[in-house]
């Protein structure tokens, strides 16, 4: 599979999470994992507010050992395997119906892809530590497709 297909900057592979996003449905039962649909969905936006620069995390000292290795893996052109592990620091409760975090979710996918590589953070990634742009949008849309095909999406 080529990679650029998960690469957000890019209105068609854009477009396509839109769609899937669209269809996600709050009972929707997961096909592997522990997240229901409304866990998953806010979960989706963590790493999204880390790119748009929201969210700053540390470095942890898992990542700055192994994150240069994992990184290679994680952005190449298969899509994410089943069952990896969630940065803990990616798991929130919210208040909101599952409506709401999805459509929030869509704006923030919407907001980072539209602003482009220019946009990109310039501080690390909290496992993987320094990305490209191009990096940042592939991981951005591995991670989404890898929760939307874990609930059937």
């Amino acid at each position: 599979m080529d990679a650029s297909v998960f690469d957000v900057y890019e209105e068609a592979p854009r477009a396509q999470l839109f769609r899937r996003i669209a269809t996600w449905r709050a009972e929707d039962r997961p096909l592997w994992g522990k997240f229901d649909a409304r866990a998953a969905v806010c979960h989706c936006q963590q790493p999204l507010r880390v790119a748009l620069g929201e969210l700053r995390l540390p470095r942890t000292w898992v990542g700055r050992l192994f994150g240069g290795l994992v990184k290679r893996s994680m952005l190449g052109s298969r899509p994410f395997a089943r069952n990896l592990p969630t940065e803990s620091r990616f798991l929130v409760p919210s208040s909101a119906s599952f409506e709401a975090e999805r459509d929030l979710l869509t704006l923030l996918l919407r907001r980072f892809g539209e602003a482009g590589p220019r946009a990109a953070p310039r501080a690390p990634h909290p496992f993987f530590g320094a990305l490209t742009p191009e990096q940042w949008a592939l991981l951005m849309g591995k991670h989404l497709d890898h929760h939307l095909r874990q609930f059937g999406r």
